[in-house]
């Protein structure tokens, strides 16, 4: 992963609730572990229409959202299965976070693994950000908080493991390998002292 530190961007907005993630990543593609290309997919039948060309409403189709990287969307965001596939073609899409009033707990713990940081504000702010799509907000992850257009600045929920691991581009395994030398050293120790007691 990439470290993430911060996200300047445009919003992209999806005003729908409930979205879970078969919408996000229908079931067809999840015959892949490869994540490039599933970004592709993201939204899949909502961005066509009935005849499989582009849906030009849709605003992932849209021009002014082409390198956006901040995702609103509506309340309980990511319901539904476990699938992992949906944060990878998130972030295979170009996103790297995703505001919210709320956000399915399985969705929240599989994005924070795969470098998509899922944010959740009060309804009555991520209403405001709904009502007003492509204005550009700056996320610090470090901070734990979003400046919005007005400048204000409020503060997320964001869990200090979570947090380190974003900001040093590791996921869980990747955190775990770092600290090899100090677990080596540890166990050498404990072996040590095991030793004398035993004799």
């Amino acid at each position: 992963m990439q470290p993430l530190t911060e996200v300047v961007s445009r919003t992209v907005v999806l005003r729908e609730r409930n979205i879970d993630t078969d919408q996000i990543i229908p079931a067809r593609f999840l015959t892949t572990t490869e994540r490039k290309g599933l970004g592709k997919h993201a939204f899949n039948d909502w961005r066509s229409l009935p005849d499989g060309s582009p849906n030009p409403e849709f605003p992932f189709n849209r021009a002014e959202n082409i390198g956006a990287r901040i995702l609103v969307a509506g309340r309980n965001f990511g319901c539904g299965s476990s699938r992992e596939h949906a944060p990878w073609a998130l972030t295979d899409l170009g996103l790297r976070a995703v505001i919210s009033a709320e956000i399915a707990d399985i969705f929240r713990s599989n994005a924070l693994k795969n470098g998509l940081l899922p944010i959740v504000l009060d309804e009555a702010i991520v209403d405001e950000l709904l009502e007003q799509p492509g204005v550009e907000l700056r996320i610090d992850v470090a901070q734990r908080s979003v400046t919005l257009p007005d400048g204000r600045r409020v503060q997320f929920p964001l869990d200090a493991f979570a947090q380190t691991c974003l900001l040093e581009g590791v996921d869980q395994l990747g955190f775990l390998l770092r600290q090899s030398p100090a677990i080596s050293q540890f166990e050498q120790q404990r072996q040590t002292q095991e030793f004398r007691h035993a004799s």
